[in-house]
């Protein structure tokens, strides 16, 4: 079988990265953050035994490969190197997901133009590259992450990507140093937060002990969205099930409007604990209104062609009668 371009440029990454790994004893996702710069930079990074730089006869390059291209095996790099070892809050959006909060993030935004795009949340940046190939016209994008190896992760693979995203290093939930945005995209940490202080600024703070982070990073996008904006969030299936969820039923009804909640397919899932849906809100303003109907839509496996064709014809339709998009 001939090699993809994505599995070709993988192979060369894995390679480097392997290289680095072996002369620098770090681990694959921090020699993956080298290796990335040193693809970028066309320069091998100081100190790196020569010996083991001989196997390696030229440095790869992505001239040749396209931005989705240089994505996905990018992508592919990073799944290596989290198997196994990841804590949960680290685990990649699985690519088809990404995709699909794209489509619906084109829905929803389609017609405006000078677009601000926000992931509280940034991880490796991916769920947020894939969802802005989806996207014109776009004024701003921004990404916030606390893990030092994601976010040069992030940085490497989006400069890779040749896209212009501002990244901070930061806790996400304090404040930003960003005006608000159109679009909010996430795939939301889900735990306890652990800082207490700074989550008793929130409203939905626990009334005693630990918060959760899932409903703090809601109501902090929230704050950076504009009247009138949208969130689209990939939330724990579990989210209006659990001892705080009234309190964030209440506060989603005073300051958005519900979208629409989409059940995401088992079979995206490694196991029903996993498990995850979309749920996309707007932003309460002055000239928004209640949708009558909001979206609710059981997703068929993404394998299922016709099953997905026929929903997405559906969701379409929906969005033309309930949106004008």
């Amino acid at each position: 079988m001939e090699t993809s371009n994505v599995e070709r440029l993988f192979e060369d990454i894995d390679y480097l990265t392997e290289i680095l790994q072996q002369s620098m004893n770090e681990t694959y996702l921090e020699s993956l953050t080298i290796a990335l710069e040193t693809i970028f930079y066309q320069e091998l990074p100081e100190g790196v035994d020569d010996g083991l730089m001989q196997k390696l006869q030229t440095i790869p390059d992505v001239v040749s490969y396209d931005v989705v291209e240089i994505r996905k095996a990018v992508q592919l790099a990073t799944l290596k190197g989290m198997k196994g070892a990841t804590q949960q809050q680290h685990l990649m959006t699985p690519e088809t997901v990404a995709m699909f909060v794209g489509y619906l993030a084109e829905k929803v935004t389609k017609g405006e133009g000078d677009l601000r795009v926000f992931d509280p949340a940034g991880g490796t940046g991916n769920l947020l590259t894939t969802v802005i190939e989806q996207l014109d016209k776009l004024e701003y994008v921004a990404a916030g992450e606390v893990d030092p190896t994601l976010i040069k992760l992030a940085v490497m693979s989006a400069n890779l990507q040749q896209k212009e995203i501002e990244f901070f290093h930061q806790d996400s939930l304090r404040p930003f140093l960003m005006d608000p945005v159109d679009l909010v995209v996430s795939d939301l940490p889900v735990g306890y937060y652990p800082d207490d202080i700074r989550a008793g600024g929130y409203e939905l703070k626990a009334d005693e002990g630990h918060s959760y982070a899932h409903h703090l990073f809601i109501e902090q996008s929230i704050n950076y969205t504009k009247p009138g904006g949208y969130l689209i969030f990939v939330i724990p299936e579990f989210l209006f099930d659990s001892d705080q969820s009234d309190k964030l039923h209440a506060y989603l009804q005073e300051n958005a409007h519900m979208i629409g909640v989409l059940q995401l397919p088992e079979t995206v899932f490694k196991s029903t604990i996993n498990r995850k849906s979309i749920m996309m809100l707007q932003k309460k303003g002055p000239e928004t209104t209640a949708l009558k109907q909001p979206l609710l839509v059981q997703v068929p496996s993404f394998k299922n062609t016709k099953a997905m064709n026929d929903i997405l014809a559906q969701m379409n339709n929906w969005f033309k009668v309930n949106m004008n998009k």
